[in-house]
């Protein structure tokens, strides 16, 4: 006797939610970067490979959704550091299971043409 595989749309709609919410080019590569730890302003910068102006409105974005968090240093130069909050944090494992699908499918879909 066969299975079939039925979707629960309630649980479709909030895999669609949460890429709304994460999945963004730069937002996804910020919280990626975080992953390791506190990193300054110029040092996502570097890593991401994105602008000051994107980089500065990804991280807004990311600290109103409270995926991060901010800490300013007043001493002179100012600096602005950048962590995942318990949110954030969070989304380690999610990353690590893509990573994992994009170990076993991705070079096969790159490799393959459409």
């Amino acid at each position: 006797m066969s299975s079939t595989f039925t979707p629960d749309p309630d649980a479709t709609c909030q895999v669609v939610e949460s890429f709304d919410l994460i999945g963004s080019k730069w937002r996804l590569a910020v919280l990626y970067e975080l992953q390791e730890g506190e990193l300054r302003f110029n040092e996502l910068k570097r890593q991401t490979g994105t602008s000051s102006r994107t980089l500065s409105r990804v991280l807004d974005d990311l600290q109103e959704r409270e995926f991060v968090d901010r800490r300013v240093e007043e001493a002179s130069p100012v600096a602005t550091y950048y962590t995942l909050t318990e949110k954030g944090e969070a989304l380690k494992s999610v990353f690590e299971e893509i990573g994992d699908w994009a170990d076993e499918w991705l070079d096969d879909a790159v490799a393959t043409p459409s």
